[in-house]
């Protein structure tokens, strides 16, 4: 009686410490708010200012405006933080440049006077701030997690990212996690649910041991995936809505500085080989409908005479200018005729050949499932996994597909976008 006492007690101890901690946590995310202000706005109007008592009208307006830009990206780069592989420099600028820009849209629409100096050295400070402060804490941030021993958990203590501590009892004892990990699907004892309960109530994070697998993979494992699980990958219609829209400005807003490449690289095609400028080939969209997709030649004009095929490292079809045109994703720009038209998007997954798919509807189970969104010119396995080639590397790339669906997202696109940037940039995944 005695024992089971001390053991009640010393588990309502430690989810009264967790509680207290998670109360901590949220005290140091105010405060790191709070510094943040100070540092990306205040410090810059100090500089600019001086040391008058008085700001006029049009620097108060732009404080504001980079008050709320500041605080915009600093939540958008803590959702984005929590996908696999999210690294701080990856979407720290794309956060921030379009929380800064969308403050600055406010303030165009609303017809008011604003400093251009004042937004722009606040932009660079919280460049500096977030990326140097995200950077660190990555860099220590590795998460304690305890694991409740039933159903499907072995797998977890094989996945990185995490530090795996399988619970002997329904007690966190003494030690500090950040969150328990359970197979909520599977049966386990009373105590134990009990135990599950007492920390939801005491805010400590339950997570499903699935959940947590597809958090630090990026990856829906295809064995996890089951007929009566698609209503949890159905995306999200309103955001559907909104990305459309997003997509069409988009393109306008940036075709006055994509047409004077593509002229370029439409001239250097000709010169280079002999052929047309474009190739043209028929994909598979949304709701499995075909529809023909356009990019910039990068082979030889009869690369496909013997039938559709996948690209090779050090293909030998490839061109002289297509190779760097591939590198830096060029080619691809001719797809934004596609996204105008509502046949793709700017990121989702990335369309296939009408050959492939049937050939992998056949091999890979719900493989068509991927079909349930817009494609994209970039996506969520182009930036991780990189250029697939042949049915195994097909099957991972739907695994990352599905993550994407799944997690459909304003976050997520994001994080597609700096990812994308660094992709250009380095030449990832390109053949």
């Amino acid at each position: 009686m005695n024992t089971t006492t001390n053991h009640a007690s010393s588990g309502l101890e430690g989810r009264q410490r967790h509680s207290r901690m998670y109360e901590r946590l949220m005290f140091n995310s105010l405060c790191q708010a709070i510094v943040g202000l100070i540092l990306a706005v205040g410090v810059p109007l100090l500089l600019i200012n001086g040391l008058r008592p008085w700001v006029s009208e049009m620097r108060m307006h732009s404080v504001i405006a980079a008050s709320g830009g500041f605080l915009l990206a600093l939540q958008a780069i803590r959702h984005m933080s929590r996908y696999p592989g999210a690294k701080a420099f990856a979407y720290v600028l794309p956060a921030i440049t379009i929380s800064y820009l969308l403050a600055m849209s406010v303030l165009i629409a609303l017809d008011l006077r604003f400093s251009r100096l004042v937004l722009g050295s606040s932009w660079l400070a919280a460049m500096l701030i977030c990326s140097i402060g995200f950077w660190a804490e990555q860099r220590t941030r590795i998460r304690k997690l305890a694991v409740v021993p039933f159903g499907d958990y072995r797998s977890l203590f094989t996945t990185r990212g995490a530090r795996w501590n399988l619970m002997r009892a329904p007690d966190l004892g003494e030690d500090r996690y950040n969150g328990v990990v359970a197979d909520l699907e599977a049966e386990m004892p009373a105590e134990w649910q009990r135990f599950l309960a007492n920390c939801v109530l005491h805010r400590i994070p339950v997570y499903d041991a699935s959940e947590v697998r597809e958090s630090l993979t990026g990856r829906v494992e295809l064995d996890q995936v089951r007929e009566n699980s698609f209503g949890q990958l159905a995306p999200n219609s309103e955001y559907e809505l909104f990305k459309r829209l997003f997509d069409m400005l988009a393109v306008l807003a940036v075709a006055p500085f994509v047409l004077p490449i593509c002229l370029v690289t439409a001239v250097l095609i000709r010169l280079d080989s002999p052929g047309g400028v474009f190739f043209v080939q028929e994909r598979v969209g949304q709701g499995g409908r075909p529809y023909r997709m356009f990019k910039f030649r990068s082979m030889c004009h009869d690369s496909e005479k013997t039938g559709a095929q996948f690209a090779q490292a050090n293909d030998m079809r490839v061109t002289r200018i297509g190779r760097v045109i591939r590198k830096t994703r060029i080619d691809e720009l001719p797809q934004f005729i596609n996204v105008l038209k509502g046949e793709m998007s700017l990121i989702g997954p990335r369309p296939e050949q009408v050959k492939f798919v049937n050939e992998f509807a056949e091999q890979i189970p719900f493989y068509n499932y991927r079909h349930v969104v817009r494609p994209g010119i970039t996506g969520w396995a182009q930036v991780t996994q990189g250029y697939a080639s042949d049915a195994d590397e097909t099957r991972e790339k739907l695994e990352h597909d599905f993550y994407y669906i799944k997690r459909f997202s304003v976050w997520l696109d994001l994080l597609i976008v700096g990812r994308t940037i660094k992709t250009m940039l380095t030449g990832f995944g390109a053949r």
